[in-house]
């Protein structure tokens, strides 16, 4: 890893496969970022760099790195696979750049009580998995043909979106007239089916028709 490679990701900005952190002060809430991009397309977190990409480095990279690489082992199930790798700046500061590829143990996720909570990756930012996007990460990952029955609530589904062009779960439900957990499970397998695509959001996440 070299100066030049590590400036070449600052410069590109936080994104769906970036993430900055200027230090380890809260590994807790760090090993977050890291299982959101494990869970999503995969990425690099790089520790020492300011949030508006300056490369400015960190004293005693090392240390660094040993925090984060305890909390990693310690908080996040199941066991993630990642790669970590320093720059010297100078004989005090150093560049940690941790790379975490797309992971085929998704969902990966971190025990807060009794609470399992996964994240993943909307475009700069790291959001909380629904139970649907839970749901859709453990079985989205070995594809197989989903044989559904177009019924009619699937009929329903397809008239909604076609006028309004997305819905959330409580919406279809309202629709459908159906229960809730129904209408999640209605929505996941036509994810699954490749019908339609969820939408992650903070709040509340929507479908639409796949594109």
């Amino acid at each position: 890893m070299t100066l030049q490679e590590i400036q070449r990701y600052a410069q590109q900005g936080e994104g769906l496969r970036i993430e900055f952190k200027k230090k380890a002060a809260y590994p807790e809430k760090i090993v977050r970022e890291i299982v959101a991009l494990a869970n999503t397309e995969g990425g690099v977190l790089l520790l020492g760099v300011d949030d508006d990409g300056t490369v400015s480095g960190q004293r005693f990279i090392e240390e660094e790195i040993f925090v984060m690489e305890k909390a990693i082992k310690e908080l996040i199930l199941p066991e993630l696979e990642y790669e970590v790798k320093f720059f010297k700046m100078n004989p005090k500061k150093g560049v940690a750049v941790f790379q975490i590829p797309k992971s085929i143990l998704r969902p990966h996720y971190i025990k807060e009580g009794e609470k399992k909570k996964a994240f993943i990756r909307v475009k700069d930012k790291t959001v909380q998995a629904s139970k649907e996007v839970w749901e859709i990460l453990r079985r989205g990952k070995n594809p197989k043909d989903i044989v559904f029955t177009y019924g009619q609530k699937e009929t329903i589904l397809m008239q909604a979106l076609a006028e309004k062009g997305k819905i959330t779960v409580k919406e279809f439900a309202f629709l459908a007239k159906l229960p809730k957990f129904l209408a999640s499970k209605t929505l996941v397998r036509l994810v699954l089916a490749n019908v339609i695509q969820i939408v992650p959001q903070e709040i509340e996440d929507y479908y639409i028709l796949k594109s």
